[in-house]
């Protein structure tokens, strides 16, 4: 990966959230990844609604709106008259068939790679934490000063999706 390509992944990777417990990139972020106004993604988006069930994309509450503003310390979002829409990988990757330029296309291509490490990462976190499990299973006490210590350090880097807003019920 070149230093262009690697500074888009680095802030593709910045630009995903955890929201409702899903991995998510708001249309600001999305929009400047292809260099459109987030105005003219969203019309894109809603000329093709029926291609975004919400389970792809949903629109944030005001609740969830005053949250990232908390989060991020802005006190406006540029004069937006309507709360973000929040899009998953699906919604993402919906998005190529949407806006067809050639640079949405490559950005899209590395939006969802993001997307692949991100859920790399999480994986080989999991596997770690379960390895752990089955170790300290089978020693005594005498290595929980060991085991606490490698909890410690596995614990969620910066890397991990942050965490916004409200959970879904």
């Amino acid at each position: 990966m070149g230093g262009t390509q690697s500074l888009t992944a680095e802030r593709i990777d910045r630009a995903i959230l955890l929201l409702r417990d899903e991995k998510v990139m708001l249309d600001k972020d999305i929009a400047a990844l292809y260099g459109v106004a987030t105005k003219v993604l969203v019309q894109a988006v809603k000329r093709n609604l029926e291609r975004f069930p919400r389970d792809f994309m949903f629109q944030l509450t005001p609740e969830e709106v005053e949250v990232l503003r908390s989060q991020f310390v802005t006190s406006s979002w540029g004069g937006r008259r309507y709360p973000p829409y929040a899009f998953t990988e699906q919604g993402v990757a919906m998005l190529s068939s949407v806006l067809r330029s050639e640079r949405a296309v490559r950005v899209n291509i590395e939006i969802m790679r993001a997307f692949v490490r991100l859920r790399q990462v999480m994986s080989t976190r999991a596997d770690l934490i379960r390895r752990l499990d089955e170790l300290e299973q089978r020693y005594d006490a005498q290595f929980k000063a060991v085991f606490d210590a490698l909890r410690q350090l596995m614990a969620p880097a910066a890397a991990a999706p942050r965490r916004i807003g409200f959970k879904e019920t």
